[in-house]
């Protein structure tokens, strides 16, 4: 139930991404929305620690501001796995990634609210 929850909230986290920042657009329907989730969720699971490890030198002399490129990158292979979203340049992802991290940011601290 909880992996199902966090597929809808990655969904959601992009629509949302595909709303706010101009350069990520999202075409396709709920189903194709949720399996964008699943996809995002499972980069985020599989690939992101691998790429964080081999940059952490770059995430210590950034002071953690490697971090966003880290999420950009995430959002640009999602976006190259799924045929309806588009990013267009590097500064739609840079944004697009910095908007789905302060998202689940956010759905973590309410999420730790409900658990105390």
């Amino acid at each position: 139930m909880r992996a199902l929850i966090q597929i809808v909230l990655n969904g959601l986290g992009l629509w949302l991404t595909a709303t706010l920042v101009p350069g990520v657009d999202y075409h396709g329907g709920l189903l194709q929305l949720l399996v964008a989730g699943a996809l995002i969720g499972i980069i985020n699971l599989l690939v992101r620690p691998i790429v964080t490890l081999l940059s952490l030198p770059f995430i210590v002399i950034t002071l953690g501001l490697f971090f966003l490129v880290i999420n950009a990158l995430m959002l640009q292979l999602a976006a190259f796995l799924l045929p309806g979203l588009t990013i267009s340049g590097c500064l739609p992802a840079i944004l697009g990634g910095l908007v789905l991290a302060v998202f689940n940011w956010f759905v973590r601290a309410f999420q730790e609210d409900e658990k105390k």
